[in-house]
């Protein structure tokens, strides 16, 4: 059996110039986190006593006895790529999905490394992200960009620059006091409302030779953000978020709605510096940059919505309970080493 902890992550800037269609012909970057809620993936093969051959269990449960009738698309994928057979696959989460915070990533990131560990293979953190990416992708032939399938994987606060021959992961190297200062600041609250982003990664997708002017400046954004950082002028990225935001809108009109707006007008006029909606936007999670001194009132402004407290993290996806197994295909599962 294999248990693997994967982050969630929040993107700060450059959403959008992960795209493929965009690094490629301009170069691409984004400025993001992992933080402390997480997704759990429980792996074991199924013992040879029922009348099926496969379990999933996520939102709905699954008893199949061929991979390819399992409906769920990365496990079905995975399950094929990697010869899986005769599985059992339990998810569970600190965050409902489909809310912006990469959860669908975080969970190809962690399938994959409990299937790799369950083969007694060791694979590092940039190959699961690639085949966390080419799991997405190319095999579910699910649209979107491709930073959060590295978050997951390597974890920390990271700039992610993308180019024509690949990505490179580079820690934001900040004091431990800019860096609390930030985590404290940074209201993060759900709106109750989810989505299915592939539709609108879709559109974002086709707007990219419309929106070259926004999505460049939110590439420099990065940079501008990063510095701001490291010179100790944390309001001033908070600032920079709502920049962001209003770029966002721009690329692609549907991130947002009429409840949203709202719910945004409200926290700055009660003191946010800045803010956004995490994700591909149509629901999900608004984050917010707000000073001390204006918390209570922006809490109390955004009163009905849940605020979710936070820490960043570090580790990225990880291992948390590993017991080898024998296995043969034609018997089904043999006793626990």
């Amino acid at each position: 059996m294999v248990i693997t902890q994967t982050p969630f992550r929040i993107s700060f800037f450059g959403g959008g110039t992960d795209f493929p269609a965009f690094y490629e012909q301009y170069g691409g970057q984004v400025l993001s986190t992992s933080f402390d809620k997480y997704c759990y993936l429980t792996v074991r093969h199924l013992p040879p006593f029922f009348d099926y051959s496969n379990y999933i269990a996520y939102s709905k449960c699954e008893r199949t006895r061929e991979v390819d009738e399992i409906q769920h698309p990365a496990v079905r994928e995975a399950m094929k790529a990697m010869d899986m057979h005769d599985m059992i696959v339990l998810y569970d989460a600190d965050l409902p999905a489909r809310t912006g915070l990469g959860t669908s990533s975080s969970f190809a990131v962690g399938l994959l490394a409990a299937f790799y560990a369950l083969k007694g293979k060791y694979v590092d953190k940039r190959r699961l992200a690639d085949e966390a990416i080419h799991l997405e992708r190319v095999l579910c032939n699910e649209k979107g960009g491709v930073q959060d399938q590295i978050a997951a994987s390597f974890g920390g606060f990271n700039k992610i620059i993308f180019g024509p021959n690949g990505y490179e992961v580079c820690p934001v190297v900040i004091g431990k006091d800019t860096k609390d200062r930030l985590n404290d600041n940074l209201l993060l609250f759900f709106t109750g409302l989810s989505r299915f982003s592939s539709e609108l990664q879709a559109e974002q997708e086709k707007n990219i030779d419309q929106k070259t002017r926004q999505l460049l400046r939110m590439k420099g954004l990065v940079d501008e953000a990063e510095k701001a950082l490291v010179e100790r002028r944390v309001d001033d990225f908070g600032r920079l978020l709502d920049e962001e935001w209003r770029l966002k809108q721009e690329v692609n009109g549907r991130v947002s709605n009429p409840l949203i707006n709202d719910y945004y007008a409200r926290a700055m006029a009660a003191g946010a510096l800045g803010g956004k909606l995490l994700g591909a936007g149509g629901g999900g999670f608004l984050l917010f940059y707000v000073p001390e001194e204006h918390k209570a009132s922006v809490r109390s402004a955004l009163g009905n919505l849940m605020e979710i407290p936070f820490r960043f993290e570090e580790g990225g996806v990880r291992i948390i309970y590993y017991v080898p197994e024998i296995y043969d295909p034609n018997k089904g599962k043999v006793q626990g080493l």
